[in-house]
């Protein structure tokens, strides 16, 4: 049974400048990590259910009853192309959130993926269609669908809080959450990182020969 007036939609909150997604999306997590003082990092046990799984956007929140998806549903209807579905589920691994037939329609709407605080499933259908999905755990146990659910609100997500807007990246190392507003200076920060590795890799390199 529902329960619509325990449900929060807020959908109309600002997002970050589509260029500042696009230079954190080509950055390591862990350079973005290390350029924000390893701040923003979730905690370890939200990982990539596929092998190769990487995502960025911004965060597009939704805090739903742990083993419950209502509100996912809702957030497919209201989320823009580009946006990372971003589910504080109480790191719950009872049952799945979502699986493919989810990840198929968040493809046809141009969803960049999703990060989970609980369980998805259907995890080699999802790798097949290339729909990226970082979650705590995999379980082939279906959800209830009765809410409650608020959508658009901050939430706590791996330990880390997250605001509506605020840039998700996920790679093979787990997930950072970029604040909206410092984006494009962590953006900055966390290319100079990366340069610096870089440098200092090719001289480790030129050292063994």
């Amino acid at each position: 049974m529902t329960t619509p007036a325990l449900d929060t939609i807020d959908a109309d909150f600002p997002r970050p400048d589509r260029d500042v997604v696009d230079r954190l999306a080509k950055l390591p997590a862990a350079n973005i990590g290390d350029a924000m003082d390893r701040l923003g990092v979730a905690d370890s046990g939200i990982q990539a259910i596929w092998p190769g799984a990487v995502l960025a956007g911004p965060a597009f929140t939704v805090w739903t009853r742990p083993g419950d998806n209502q509100g996912i549903h809702k957030a497919l209807e209201l989320a823009r192309p580009g946006d990372v579905i971003v589910v504080a589920g109480g790191g719950d691994a009872s049952r799945a959130l979502l699986g493919e037939l989810i990840g198929e329609r968040a493809i046809n709407l141009g969803i960049a993926g999703f990060a989970l605080d609980g369980a998805a499933r259907d995890a080699e259908a999802l790798g097949e269609i290339g729909m990226p999905v970082f979650a705590r755990a995999t379980s082939p146990a279906g959800p209830y669908k009765n809410g409650p659910f608020r959508l658009g609100t901050p939430l706590a997500f791996g330990g880390v809080p997250v605001l509506p807007g605020d840039v998700i990246v996920g790679d093979s190392d787990g997930v950072v959450v970029v604040p909206r507003d410092q984006a494009a200076a962590v953006a900055e920060a966390a290319e100079a990182v990366f340069a610096d590795e870089t440098n200092r890799r090719q001289a480790i390199v030129a050292a063994r020969s």
